[in-house]
């Protein structure tokens, strides 16, 4: 309602001629009227006008009652807004509002269906002339490269360095779908989406089959998006970063001969205990009951014995929790190509490595509040527009 310092309307852009204003007066009211400031975010980005470029139409256009963009708009603002099953459409294809968000001629006319909406989330790549209802087609390589044209686009002068953040989840399915496996890490059947982020910035959402290594596919999507980002920004630093999932040879190994920095997680094991046990003992014997943790940081010219090609930079850290009977040592390692003139050992794991954490936020809001985890449909291909839909 309003109040003395809030005005009695609020105005926007208007849509196909006609002024589009928020009142408070009663009448006809939707309990999501914030989406209209949605609606000036596209105005202004125009981010679902690309991602509707990305679709070919081969339906009859004379006959066509809902174009593409629109339907696009329906299902996108249907997700931000909280209504992630199409069946919600059923009520909200009759919301005025919801005609607004879509740019309707007609704002009384009823939107499209769940099924028509059904149909779209089916698109292939191509369409044969004798397919019958399934006429729209959707290029997912155009929609990757939208992901990161929209980064380039949000900076109109290129940062001096981007960090991007590489990792692996589980997506827990509960049907037959194309592509479930069981995950013996995380308990239960699955895919095993790939994110990458730079920043708040969704670069890359891939839906994998959950039979894989954590890694598996990242050097390409990798050098695809660092292809794209110079191609724009040439002289911009690039730095991966990564758990040990991704510790791999074949990918760090690309990054040294691409100009690549990267900061990875390193699973700990015998060997590289024992290079540390002198500075976990110190630890140790410095945990007080005032002061009950303690860090100590060394420095590792270290290589496996089998999957490393060359011996790396390792940072490790000899840390120990608590003092008595409770008290636990809590090593790390974290294998890098900076060396250590650019950043020292403690500033590496604690400024540079440990940041990765708020990555964790970025795929919680995609799964928990985008519903980027509802990959229920029968296909892999139906499941990754559904993933794109909850990323654009």
């Amino acid at each position: 309602m309003p109040t003395e310092c809030i005005a009695d309307t609020l105005h926007f852009q208007e849509v196909a001629g006609r002024a589009v204003v928020g009142r408070f007066d009663g009448g006809a009211l939707t309990s999501d009227g914030g989406a209209v400031l949605l609606r000036e975010v596209e105005r202004a980005t125009g981010i679902l006008a690309q991602f509707a470029a990305c679709f070919q139409d081969h339906r009859d256009l004379t006959r066509v009652r809902h174009s593409v963009a629109a339907l696009v708009r329906q299902r996108i603002y249907a997700l931000a807004l909280g209504y992630e099953d199409l069946n919600d459409h059923d009520a909200l294809r009759h919301d005025p509002l919801f005609a607004v968000l879509t740019e309707a001629d007609d704002l009384a006319a009823p939107l499209a269906g769940k099924s028509t909406l059904n149909r779209l989330e089916l698109s292939a790549a191509t369409v044969a002339d004798a397919e019958r209802y399934k006429k729209i087609a959707v290029d997912h390589a155009a929609v990757d490269r939208l992901l990161v044209d929209v980064f380039l686009q949000a900076h109109p002068t290129p940062p001096a360095e981007i960090v991007l953040d590489l990792d692996a989840t589980d997506d827990p399915v509960h049907g037959t779908q194309e592509g479930r496996f069981f995950h013996g890490y995380y308990g239960h059947y699955c895919y095993l989406p790939l994110y990458i982020f730079a920043g708040e910035h969704l670069l890359c959402a891939r839906l994998r089959p959950a039979n894989i290594d954590a890694s598996a596919g990242a050097e390409a999507e990798v050098a695809r998006i660092i292809a794209q980002l110079r191609a724009a920004w040439p002289t911009v630093r690039i730095t991966l970063r990564a758990d040990s999932g991704f510790c791999r040879d074949t990918l760090m190994t690309w990054c040294e001969a691409n100009a690549v920095d990267y900061v990875f997680g390193l699973a700990k094991n015998r060997r590289l205990l024992a290079l540390i046990a002198d500075e976990l003992a110190a630890a140790q014997a410095a945990c007080t009951t005032d002061a009950p943790t303690a860090r100590i940081f060394a420095e590792l010219t270290y290589q496996t014995q089998e999957s490393w090609a060359r011996a790396r930079r390792v940072v490790a850290k000899a840390e120990h929790l608590g003092t008595g009977d409770d008290s636990k040592s809590n090593p790390r390692f974290v294998v890098t190509s900076q060396p250590i003139t650019a950043c020292a050992a403690r500033a590496l794991y604690e400024d540079v490595y440990c940041a990765r954490g708020e990555m964790e936020n970025r795929i919680k809001e995609q799964q928990l509040m985008l519903f980027a985890d509802r990959t229920s449909a029968a296909t892999m291909r139906a499941n990754q527009l559904r993933l794109y839909c909850s990323s654009v």
